[in-house]
């Protein structure tokens, strides 16, 4: 693969760092905190359909999620629920908002192999990730990934509008846009639609709202690892 001026974007929750175990987690223990009004699966249920409901005006992140577990908290226990209550569920959405980072395996060597052939290569590399302003660059910061990347953009919405204004900051036209990612609705489909090419590494867990059905496509290549892409990029791999 010719690489020479073309950008290799990575996303980053649940491709490069361990994220949504975080929120699966806490889930649990929304759904625990909720036996007295409900059965865990309509806990966790209404907790979702909120969620979903209020993303489109609160976007992503820890503190939509907090919302969403105090709002589903009232909605399940209605005027019996106490004020102690609706405490308890924030709390176990607080403590989502700062988690240990951990990489997944092999993110920081093959990233460290890809910018040591960037300018071999003629390649930049970016970071492309969504959600809360704060939340993000809590992460980014904790992962020590950051000096890899000539440009770091945190979206609002991974969509077609978010990927052509990333490209056009960038200087580069769809053609010569990579990206790497986990979520086929965020880091797959809309690049595809663009023009791009991306590699999908499917993770373990996949939030609810990131669901979409996938598609074979002749710009789309699936990996069982993130160490797979230096051989394919023509660098001796891990």
């Amino acid at each position: 693969m010719d690489l020479r001026g073309k950008i290799i974007a990575f996303d980053a929750d649940d491709t490069l760092w361990h994220n949504e175990i975080n929120f699966r987690n806490a889930e649990r223990e929304f759904a625990q905190a909720m036996l007295p009004f409900c059965r865990p699966e309509e806990a966790i249920a209404c907790l979702m359909e909120v969620e979903g409901r209020n993303i489109p005006t609160l976007g992503y992140g820890t503190k939509t999620f907090i919302i969403a577990l105090a709002e589903a908290a009232m909605e399940l226990g209605g005027d019996a629920i106490p004020n102690s209550k609706i405490r308890e569920v924030m709390e176990i959405g607080k403590r989502t908002v700062c988690p240990k980072v951990e990489l997944y395996p092999h993110a920081r060597e093959v990233l460290e192999m890809l910018h040591n052939e960037e300018q071999r290569l003629g390649f930049r590399m970016v970071l492309a990730t969504k959600g809360d302003l704060k939340d993000q660059q809590y992460k980014i910061g904790k992962s020590g990934l950051q000096n890899y990347f000539s440009h770091i953009e945190i979206m609002s919405e991974k969509d077609v509008a978010g990927y052509s204004a990333l490209m056009q900051k960038c200087g580069v036209a769809p053609q010569e846009f990579i990206m790497v990612g986990n979520s086929f609705k965020s880091d797959i489909k809309p690049v595809l639609e663009l023009g791009g090419s991306a590699f999908y590494i499917p993770s373990e867990i996949i939030w609810v709202h990131e669901v979409v059905e996938e598609f074979a496509h002749p710009n789309l290549v699936r990996l069982d690892s993130i160490k797979e892409l230096p051989q394919i990029f023509g660098i001796k791999g891990l």
